[in-house]
Formats: structure tokens, C-alpha cells, sequence
């Protein structure tokens, strides 16, 4: 029987992460250079690149424009000159209007600036137990040990919907509508996130710019047409007409630039907000969202209210030039102090320091770097998937990036386990990467049968971890013993990144 580590009450929490990947097109396979080890132990070498950092001042966006970009891709293209890091000083807003529906937030929403996000500090959480310590766990758990509920979601692309599934179980439980416009890739969702205590799953649909919130629980769903029950999907068959499903709890469609698959939203992370002991759950959480709006060579991170989906507060990142500019923050995740990290496609590495007033710094990798899927470890280490190259990660201490030596292919998602390694799904050859977060080094190459298309990577509550392929379903895999597969067929289209359990952002704010 599986070893499962409880969770504990919080003392000092901090951070989150969330595993993201990229290469859109709702049914395009990338290509790939070179091949991958297979399932020997390897310790090779490493290559690391120092980058410089340097100062730069941010700007204002609007969303006017005088045309926009258009939806095909072109070639590959890299970072060129030496790597260097630039910040800005300050994270500027704008008074970009979103629409959002659901139960709390109705009408238009204005971003306004509301201030920094603080770590999580048990000592002061709203209405929360100052003195001692009620014997509560975050989570599922109901302070009674192990862990009794745990989900997966998974976007299906051409569907506009989203499965729930059963990760103890290893069975599709439900499926959701992701927006307003249904199938054949109209709204077209690919990330998914998990809130820290896996009560809320938020989506992001490319295509059309919503924002979707769905309960996991029937206690946190809403009885909007006062019938005296939840109305919604009983079993992956049982899709409720658009605003027919109570679990849905908010919807926000953001201000992306129109007529570009590339500006939708992708790049997505919750922050865990504050825990509150008298009622044992966290309260005020955040999720912060990327996209492209009008202006041109300028991207935006929202940052919404997690309970509402009201758009809070908008960063303004100028000179959006690097890589495939076309497309809007590709990837995100939360580090241990509750800073923002995100990417753009084969493009620069940026970090949103809520503590400071929401300041920007940002890296250009070396020349060739790839920047796809990417992570950030429970050390608060970035992590990238590149397609194609080598896995790579950055030392924020000392602006280093460093490849990890055997692993050449086209990378995608990727997560980190609580055993100290980092998990990558690759095109080519097929499978995941096993990977030491500590020594750099490649631990083992999994292959995986069938495979197809492995996109997503998360981690579970309980530490399982996850691979989902684009086109045959998901896998769970024990980290402790990787022989261990079940495989899980899902049908349709599953682009899908992310935080897809929750059990990731729960790690690296709850170290064991």
C-alpha cells in the first residue's frame, strides 16, 4: 500500500506553482530535433549560462492598436546575443474592461490597482485562531489524516469542455462546459488550475478570452434557480447547456486582441490567499492570467478574485518582442514567496514580485533556449520544457540557467514531485523525463504505451503523477516505483496544461 503523508495545519506558508506548456493550435503535433535517452540511469554533465541583469523602465498599454496579428505561425525563431536580465520597476495597471457572469460577479468588471498579495501568515488569516492552532488540514482531508478526495481536469480542446476525474479511483467523473460557445475549438480551453485546497478549478479558453470557474464539490456549487438541489453533469456524457450547470461557479471573458488564437489567455497560477483556522479552509485566493491585448508588442497578467472573477489589478509587460511575440504568457506558476513566475513562447522568462509592489524583472535565456512548458520547484527554481532542446533551469540567486545534459527533444509540460524530481513530457521519443531538481541530472527516461501526444504534467495529492496525452487520455504514475502505470483512455482533444491537481501548489506552499 502506498505510503501517503498527511498534510498539516500551515504555520508559515508561502508559495505555489503550477506546470504550463504551450505549442497551440488546438490540434497541432510540434516537430522535433534530436532523441532521448532511454530507460538507463544517466549522471551527465551540465552546461550553465550566466545572465546579467540590467534596468529598464516599463510603460502604459492601451488597448487600441492599428491592426492585428494574424493566426498562422511561423518558423522557429531563438533568442539571439548574450543572455541578460532586465527589470522594471514598477508593474504598471491598466483600465482594461472585462466581462465576467456567474453568481458574485455580474456586469463589467474595471482592473483597479488594490494593493500587493502577502504570503500567507497563519498569525493574522481573517477571522483565523491567533493563539493556538485548531487541529484542521488544508484540503480534502477534514483533519482526519489521509487524503479523501483528489481530482484531475483536463481540457478537451474541441469539445469546449472540461473531465473531471477521480485520480484515486482513475475514473472520468463529469465534464463541464468552458464557455459560452461549445465545440469545434470555438472557445477551445488548454489550461487548467487547481486551487490550493483543490475546492476550485479555473480554465482558460484561447480562443475566446473566457475565464471559467467550476466547484469541485457540491457544498461550494450554488443554487441559482432555487430548485432545492445542484443541477449538474452526473457523468462525462451528461454536458449541461451553457449557464445550466451550478458548479460553474463565475465566468470572465478577458479584453484579448481579436483575431489571434496566440492573445488568448494561457499562462495561469492561483495563489493559495489566507487561511482562515476557524472555518479550516483558505479564503481570498487569486488567480492571475496572461494574454495579448490590442496593443501591440505588449502583454498583460491579470490578476482576478478567485471567489468572484472580478479583474483586480492588470501588470503591463512592454516590449513583448522575444520569440513567437504573437503569443501572450505562455506559462505561469507561483514560487515559495507568492511571486509570479511566467514565460513567453520561446521567448523571455519574467517574475512579478507581489511583495514589491508588484515589480517586474525578466531574463532572456541563451541563444537557442526554446522555452516551452514550464514549472517552478518547491527551491523556487524555474523550470522549462524547450521544443525543441534540452530540459533546462534557472538560478534566480545567481541569474544562471542550466541545461540538463540527455534530454535533446521537443519538451512540453512539466511538474515537480514531493521526491525531489521534476517530471517532463516529451514528443520525441514518447514518454516523460525523470529529472533530479537538486544535481541537475536526467534520473531515467519513461516510455509510455500507448502514446501519442504527452502534453500536461501535474502532481496529485497524493503524489502521484500525472501525464496526459493530447490524443489517447492520462497516465498515473507512482513516483516511488515509475513501472507503475495505469493508463486512463479520455476521448477528444487534450491540449492541456497546468496545475491540473492542485497537489503541486499544495507541495510547495506545504513542504513535507
Amino acid at each position: 500500500m502506498r505510503d501517503v503523508r498527511a498534510w498539516t495545519c500551515p504555520l508559515g506558508l508561502v508559495v505555489s506553482l503550477s506546470a504550463l506548456g504551450c505549442g497551440d493550435n488546438g490540434s497541432t503535433t510540434a516537430t522535433i530535433s534530436g532523441t532521448q535517452g532511454g530507460e538507463s540511469m544517466t549522471n551527465p554533465s551540465t552546461s550553465t549560462t550566466m545572465s546579467t541583469p540590467t534596468t529598464t523602465d516599463g510603460a502604459t498599454a492601451t488597448d487600441s492598436a492599428s491592426g492585428t496579428m494574424g493566426d498562422t505561425q511561423g518558423q522557429t525563431t531563438t533568442s539571439t546575443g548574450t543572455p541578460t536580465s532586465t527589470s522594471s520597476p514598477t508593474g504598471t495597471t491598466t483600465d482594461d474592461t472585462s466581462t465576467s457572469t456567474g453568481v458574485s460577479a455580474t456586469g463589467t468588471s474595471t482592473s483597479t490597482t488594490t494593493g500587493t498579495t502577502d504570503p500567507i501568515d497563519t498569525s493574522t488569516s481573517s477571522g483565523g485562531n491567533t493563539t493556538d492552532p485548531l487541529p484542521c488540514q488544508p484540503g480534502e482531508t477534514e483533519g482526519m489524516g489521509d487524503i479523501e478526495k483528489s481530482f484531475l481536469w483536463v481540457a478537451n480542446s474541441d469539445q469546449g469542455t472540461i473531465s473531471k476525474v477521480d485520480t484515486q479511483g482513475v475514473v472520468e467523473l463529469a465534464r463541464y462546459r468552458s464557455g459560452p460557445n461549445g465545440a469545434n475549438y470555438l472557445d477551445n480551453p488548454s489550461r487548467t488550475a487547481v486551487s490550493i485546497d483543490g475546492r476550485f478549478v479555473v480554465v482558460n479558453n484561447r480562443q475566446s478570452g473566457w475565464v471559467t470557474m467550476i466547484a469541485a464539490n457540491l457544498e461550494d456549487c450554488v443554487d441559482k434557480n432555487a430548485n432545492g438541489m445542484i443541477d449538474t453533469s452526473q457523468n462525462p456524457g451528461d454536458i449541461l447547456p451553457w449557464g445550466g450547470d451550478e458548479c460553474i461557479r463565475w465566468s470572465t471573458q478577458l479584453p484579448i486582441q481579436a483575431g489571434n488564437i496566440g492573445a488568448g489567455p494561457r499562462g495561469v497560477t492561483w495563489t493559495p490567499g489566507d487561511w482562515d483556522m476557524n472555518t479550516c479552509k483558505f479564503v481570498d485566493p487569486k488567480v492571475w492570467v496572461g494574454y495579448l491585448p490590442q496593443q501591440f508588442s505588449t502583454a498583460h497578467m491579470a490578476r482576478l478574485d478567485g471567489e468572484t472573477g472580478v479583474v483586480e489589478e492588470t501588470v503591463t509587460i512592454p516590449n513583448w518582442i522575444h520569440g513567437w511575440p504573437d503569443y501572450g504568457p505562455y506559462g505561469a506558476a507561483l514560487d515559495k514567496d507568492l511571486n509570479v513566475w511566467f514565460t513567453g513562447l520561446r521567448g523571455e522568462l519574467f517574475r512579478i514580485n507581489t511583495q514589491m509592489g508588484n515589480t517586474l524583472d525578466r531574463w532572456l535565456p541563451p541563444g537557442g533556449d526554446q522555452l516551452y512548458g514550464m514549472t517552478v520547484d518547491p527551491d523556487g527554481d524555474p523550470w522549462f520544457g524547450n521544443c525543441s532542446g534540452p530540459v533546462s533551469t534557472f538560478n534566480p540567486m545567481n541569474n544562471q540557467f542550466t541545461s540538463i545534459a540527455g534530454t535533446n527533444a521537443c519538451h512540453r509540460g512539466l511538474a515537480a514531485d514531493r521526491e525531489g524530481a521534476v517530471w517532463v513530457a516529451s514528443n520525441g521519443p514518447c514518454g516523460v523525463a525523470q529529472i533530479d531538481h537538486v544535481t541537475n541530472t536526467l534520473i531515467q527516461f519513461h516510455t509510455l504505451n500507448p502514446c501519442s501526444t504527452p502534453v500536461g504534467v501535474s502532481v496529485d495529492d497524493e503524489g502521484f503523477v500525472w501525464v496526459v496525452d493530447e490524443y489517447t487520455g492520462a497516465w498515473k504514475i507512482d513516483p516511488l516505483n515509475p513501472n507503475m502505470k495505469q493508463h486512463l483512455p479520455i476521448a477528444n482533444d487534450h491540449y492541456t496544461y497546468s496545475d491540473m491537481t492542485g497537489g503541486q501548489l499544495k507541495s510547495v506552499v506545504l513542504p513535507q
